[in-house]
């Protein structure tokens, strides 16, 4: 129940298409989504392939919750092996395909191998054909969209596809949804397009109505949209502000990571925050146009942005004049403050950039960054970069160096490589922000102590949305904890990864855990899915999830000396704020974390643990 109990497998080398049950035993264990699919994936494929190879496979996915009345039942996920890191990926985005998928009548799609000629996926209900498309091989994400549409003549189609950044080989490239909705992060782009893979057209129309207890599920639900609303967080900030908020806060308590990390205070912070983009400009409007919302969202944390019409990266491009998804935080951060960056309207318009073409931002800023630091060093000139005056600050060169990265042209060709291999390419691989080779996220780790370890930690390489201490060191939710004491940050980093493991799996938005607790959400699932789904089976269900992931990057030959930070967070103290002096304790952190988490002092996987958890 309120899985489909259907699987669509596509391989693309013969163009072969067939349904099967979904595997409801790993179901039970792994819930959907994130932790199903990932187990898939584990069965399936050997940890050790390269992942632009046809033998890696895509996963597109959903929860039992996506596609329902629950607040947030929209999301779906993209799980495969990483370009970028050599880990395991799962990148989560909302919009509104993810519940077409579950309408139309499937839980997963499974991509293997690679079709000859670049071909689209189009899905209606159970019917399913591999189509031609080499007429929008080298189109834009909008562009795709839009001929797509155009050629189905049909409205309510729902689109993910990938732009001319992954096809070129960007390893940051993301699955882009509804225009500007992304599987964003490790890759997951990069790996569809080498697959010779466009896009997914999906039209769903049979619903999702298969519940445990309708009546109790609307009752649950019905209660956790109150909560929601009557939180300061979910309710209030988010639906006016959006991420955004976060900018002036965090830039306040000397976490802002600045010029590749080498500060941790941004002076511009305040030209491009959530207030400024309220703030109206000279022609008398706003930079925020609207809010949004994916399907069924109560939240509505979504930008819609415009830019001003003279400003020098549009003026002479009106397709840019329209409004188009608007800034969040992570974007705002790594194509801003991370660069140097104070204009507005130009990380607005390099933020539809990477909409259009499918790039991350937070790699790519973070990557940008890398590349200003070299050339403020005099590792790399001008003719290195294609007459790009890539100095920090430089809105013009920010610009510049995205459009060549869309097309995968020039020095743009080589930000595509990611921030590690671009400064081990320039012999200072010291100067890239990252772990395990994903880039970092918007909190500077020697500010707040837990993010360290979060970051060090995490299975896909640096990230923010597997274990959000922020949430707690910050913002004192569920309780406030010490951004710069070290003691009791392991349990803290645990219990945020096992719960938000939990929440990917269920078809929600991470987001909701800013109001509700697994109290909250275990009664949504509990009524919608057969068996018993208690707040502590589905922490145990998040522990499992994360400790599968574990133990693929181990098998795909990472190590404990992956669980690390850039000297830079673990030897150079913050120059200002609360923490200045401080670098990232994580070795203090590190220990306790294993101890707890149940593996030896290697990192690695206990046979207790695995006996335990049945992986």
């Amino acid at each position: 129940m309120a899985w489909t109990g259907n699987v669509l497998r596509v391989d693309l080398t013969s163009g072969k298409i067939a349904s099967e049950p979904l595997n409801r035993e790993w179901a039970r264990d792994y819930l959907g989504q994130r932790g199903l699919a990932t187990k898939y994936l584990y069965e399936e494929i050997d940890p050790t392939i390269d992942a632009l190879s046809p033998a890696n496979k895509l996963i597109m996915t959903t929860g039992p919750l996506t596609g329902t009345m629950a607040a947030t039942g929209g999301r779906y996920s993209v799980v495969t092996k990483s370009p970028l890191t050599g880990a395991v990926a799962c990148s989560n985005s909302g919009g509104f395909i993810g519940a077409e998928m579950k309408m139309a009548g499937w839980d997963m799609i499974i991509f293997e191998g690679k079709s000859p000629q670049p071909v689209y996926l189009y899905v209606e209900n159970e019917n399913a054909e591999l189509m031609p498309a080499d007429d929008l091989w080298g189109a834009s994400v909008w562009e795709t969209d839009e001929r797509l549409h155009a050629k189905h003549q049909d409205p309510l189609i729902r689109i993910a596809c990938v732009g001319r950044a992954a096809e070129q080989g960007c390893l940051y490239a993301s699955v882009v949804n509804d225009l500007h909705r992304a599987a964003g992060r490790s890759g997951v782009g990069t790996v569809m397009a080498a697959k010779n893979l466009k896009a997914l057209v999906c039209r769903g129309t049979k619903g999702v109505g298969n519940l445990k207890d309708p009546m109790r599920f609307f009752q649950a639900t019905e209660q956790g949209k109150k909560v929601l609303a009557e939180n300061a967080v979910t309710g209030q900030g988010l639906p006016k502000f959006g991420t955004q908020v976060l900018m002036n806060v965090i830039n306040e308590v000397g976490a802002m990571p600045t010029r590749n990390m080498r500060e941790v205070q941004f002076e511009g912070a305040h030209k491009i925050s959530a207030e400024a983009m309220h703030e109206p400009r000279s022609d008398g409007t706003p930079n925020l146009h609207t809010n949004a919302a994916c399907f069924a969202c109560t939240i509505a944390c979504g930008r819609i942005s415009t830019i001003e019409k003279g400003h020098f990266t549009i003026e002479n491009k009106p397709k840019y004049w329209g409004a188009s998804g608007g800034l969040e935080y992570e974007a705002a951060w790594a194509l801003g403050s991370d660069t140097g960056v104070d204009d507005l309207e130009t990380l607005t318009y390099v933020n539809f950039l990477c909409n259009e073409d499918g790039i991350d931002p937070i790699s790519f800023g973070a990557t940008v960054a890398a590349a200003m630091e070299l050339y403020e060093r005099g590792v790399i000139t001008q003719e290195d970069t294609g007459g790009i005056d890539l100095r920090f600050g430089s809105a013009e060169a920010l610009a510049r160096a995205t459009e060549l990265t869309a097309r995968g042209e020039g020095f743009g060709k080589i930000l595509g490589l990611g921030s590690l291999r671009l400064c081990e390419k320039y012999g200072h691989p010291e100067l890239s922000m990252t772990v395990k080779g994903q880039e970092f996220p918007a909190y500077d780790p020697r500010g707040i102590q837990g993010m360290g370890l979060a970051y060090a930690t995490a299975n896909r390489g640096a990230c923010h949305l597997r274990a959000y201490t922020v949430a707690s060191e910050i913002l004192g939710i569920p309780e406030k904890t010490d951004p710069l004491v070290t003691e009791g940050k392991a349990e803290l980093v645990k219990a945020f990864q096992d719960a938000t493991a939990a929440v990917d799996s269920s078809g929600l938005c991470v987001f909701t855990t800013f109001a509700w607790g697994m109290e909250d959400i275990a009664p949504q699932v509990d009524a919608a899915c057969e068996g018993d789904w208690s707040a502590e089976k589905m922490l145990e269900v998040g522990e499992r999830v994360w400790n599968l992931e574990r133990d693929f990057n181990l098998k795909a030959g990472l190590t404990m000396a992956d669980d690390t930070l850039p000297h830079r967070l673990l030897e150079e103290g913050a120059n200002t704020g609360p923490a200045e002096g401080r670098v990232n304790d994580l070795q203090q952190m590190l220990p306790r974390y294993y101890e707890i988490r149940g593996w030896t002092q290697d990192g690695e996987l206990s046979d207790d643990t695995r006996r335990r958890l049945r992986v």
